[in-house]
């Protein structure tokens, strides 16, 4: 099926196929939000109990089994996380009769996991862009001075290889042998083509102008500059920035005394005298309001779209944490030159 424009009918399925839509997450995601809706416009119209909660309950399943599964996984390790107490307050949602207010969480929960994977996509993606610009093959010339198609992979240092006009250069090197315009902007960022004779550097990935270049490779394809590039975006990508760093710090006492005030709160008052139901209600609208997950799902996505808006623009950011220091630059507003009297 051809793809077409942005409207064509090939759109909406090469999303799925391979966009955003091929992502598990993303599918999970808009599985529990169409049941939530569906949830929803039931209750407004006034259809029976059992068919809103039935969806309101599949939406539980749909975006909190992977979560739950990931909570039981650090149970089984003596420990508590942000995913099991999401869990544990959309159960007891359920459980005092807000299964509106649980399903709620759960697709606030999955949409911000699905951002997440989307996030990380677009920067796989950005990467694999960059990876594109530098050709798969070259043209080298052997010690007779004979011409051969190579591999990129295969250049080796010192090797000399020709770009004719309009190729991609194959290699970072030094031009020993032509004179043509380069335009390196996927490299540099410049605007213009630039001059490049003997002796000039050139960089792999760019487009060779109106003459023919001979250019001594001068680092290996694992080396090139684009290829630091892709690596700086992906160290980036796995760094953390400092809030979300202090939020795994403290997330697993957090959790704890989370849960102790819970169950405090549902035991007390039961032990003077409080009925069962409103015990519970008070513990799980606790649970529910101090629970620590749109905090921590607030933290990581952000940063991982910027991350990504940044590389798809040209513009490499070296980690989160320098991500995050960009929310306190201020650039002041030049002050207006007042014109000399005489």
């Amino acid at each position: 099926m051809s793809g077409g424009g942005a409207c064509g009918p090939g759109r909406p399925w090469a999303w799925w196929q391979s966009g955003a839509g091929s992502l598990p997450g993303v599918r999970w995601a808009i599985a529990a939000t169409g049941l939530f809706a569906a949830g929803g416009v039931c209750r407004l119209a006034g259809a029976p109990s059992w068919l809103w909660w039935g969806l309101y309950l599949s939406c539980y399943a749909a975006g909190g089994w992977e979560p739950g599964l990931d909570g039981l996984r650090a149970l089984r390790e003596r420990t508590l996380d942000v995913d099991l107490l999401m869990v544990a307050a959309v159960i007891g949602a359920a459980a005092i009769g807000q299964v509106f207010d649980g399903a709620l969480l759960i697709v606030i929960f999955a949409t911000s996991g699905a951002l997440e994977a989307v996030a990380t996509k677009r920067t796989a993606d950005s990467v694999r862009t960059l990876l594109d610009l530098a050709p798969e093959k070259a043209t080298r010339l052997d010690p007779a001075g004979r011409e051969e198609v190579v591999e990129t992979a295969d250049l080796a240092v010192g090797d000399v290889i020709v770009v004719r006009p309009g190729e991609r250069i194959g290699a970072d090197g030094q031009v020993v042998d032509g004179a043509s315009d380069v335009d390196q902007a996927s490299i540099t960022g410049e605007s213009l083509p630039v001059d490049k004779q003997a002796g000039d550097e050139v960089f792999a990935g760019t487009v060779n102008g109106a003459g023919v270049l001979r250019v001594r490779v001068g680092s290996p394809a694992g080396e090139t500059v684009i290829a630091r590039i892709v690596a700086m975006i992906e160290q980036a990508s796995a760094t953390k920035a400092r809030a979300q760093l202090f939020i795994e710090k403290v997330e697993q006492r957090y959790s704890v005394v989370m849960v102790a005030a819970t169950l405090a709160l549902f035991v007390i008052p039961l032990a003077l005298g409080q009925d069962l139901r409103g015990s519970l209600l008070r513990a799980m609208t606790f649970m529910i309001v101090a629970s620590p997950c749109a905090v921590v799902l607030a933290t990581m996505p952000p940063l991982l779209a910027a991350i990504a808006t940044a590389g798809r623009h040209g513009v490499l950011v070296k980690s989160a944490v320098v991500m995050e220091q960009l929310a306190d630059v201020t650039h002041p507003r030049p002050a207006r030159h007042e014109p000399q009297r005489a």
